[in-house]
């Protein structure tokens, strides 16, 4: 059975449309649990009707003020009313494609170790430059694997588009209020706990971008955020490999990513750089040392290098580079920027 999770705050604009596309793509044993976070508007009342005519929709209340914490008091309330063992995400000003709960409903039972599973996104009205770039990138992953190289980047899925296994939910403390998004802090915990997370190559969700969503507002959701937790997850991986490290990118991307690791007692052997200007150079106390030289000290199993690069395409021409000399991510590098 699917439970569509389905949090509200004052989206009677919109949730009406967002609850008919997931009612259409639902089979008539699954449920839509909408979860009334403190709204003001009509939004709870339309709620209430479509629950009067579609036993599916199950109408509950967080009972929370509507404050910045709502969306995981909403979520955790939403799971504990669920019946489901697949937890399906939404979002009230979203639109589910037709297909989308069956498709991923097929991968999650294709693989008992994925521990969720999204689908591409398509961006409406159209997206800001920067966010062209993002999502085109997140759609660009697909396979398990792709998804766990991708996990100390960005957040690789679309938390509104997913399903999520409810055991592996539970097994990885469910929906947690931390000091950053959400979702990327599940999807972080999954990794950790060996969970894989992919996506079904197919647009099968309408992502709705307005300015005053929790995307652009939510104070969690800026870029010191997500570095925070980044690094909190990167240092337990860096814990367990078990030996020194060097920072690939001595720019601000990788003086910033190694300030935040300092914050966890790990400090980078050196940075590495292609530039001969900064050859020979310290960044943050550390020599910066050339390319050829962290590449033979990877391949000897000295060092295991982070690759922290800001530069559109920067890391996409290291990880050929480390391909072509025969590493392998995930053992011999991460990219973490």
């Amino acid at each position: 059975m699917i439970s569509v999770l389905l949090p509200y705050r004052d989206a009677a604009a919109t949730l009406g449309e967002a609850v008919e596309s997931v009612l259409a793509d639902l089979s008539p044993e699954d449920e839509v649990v909408a979860i009334d976070d403190g709204s003001r508007d009509d939004s709870a009342a339309l709620i209430r009707s479509f629950a009067a005519r579609d036993r599916r929709v199950v109408a509950i209340a967080s009972e929370g003020a509507g404050d910045t914490n709502g969306l995981v008091r909403a979520l955790c309330v939403g799971v504990a009313s669920a019946r489901g063992e697949l937890l399906a995400r939404m979002d009230s000003d979203d639109i589910t494609l037709p297909g989308r709960f069956a498709a991923e409903r097929a991968a999650l039972e294709d693989d008992p170790g994925l521990g969720a599973v999204g689908v591409q996104v398509e961006a409406f009205p159209a997206a800001a430059a920067g966010m062209q770039r993002y999502l085109a990138w997140q759609n660009a992953l697909t396979s398990r694997a792709e998804h766990a190289q991708a996990i100390f980047v960005e957040a690789p899925l679309c938390h509104p588009s997913t399903m999520i296994r409810r055991a592996a939910l539970d097994a990885v403390g469910g929906f947690r209020d931390v000091a950053w998004a959400v979702d990327y802090d599940l999807w972080l915990r999954l990794d950790a706990a060996g969970y894989g997370l992919a996506k079904v190559p197919r647009v099968l969700f309408r992502w709705r971008m307005r300015a005053e969503s929790m995307t652009w507002t939510s104070p969690k959701n800026t870029p010191a955020c997500f570095l925070a937790a980044r690094a909190q997850f990167l240092a337990t991986r860096l814990r367990e490999r078990d030996r020194p490290f060097a920072v690939w990118g001595a720019g601000k991307t990788g003086r910033r990513l190694a300030r935040a690791l300092e914050a966890h007692a790990l400090t980078p052997r050196t940075f590495v750089d292609i530039d001969p200007a900064k050859i020979g150079r310290t960044a943050r106390g550390r020599a910066i040392v050339d390319a050829t030289t962290a590449i033979a000290r990877a391949t000897s199993g000295e060092w295991l290098l982070v690759v922290a690069l800001g530069e559109a395409g920067a890391r996409d021409e290291v990880r050929e580079r480390l391909a072509r000399a025969g590493l392998v991510e995930g053992r011999a590098y991460i990219c973490a920027a």
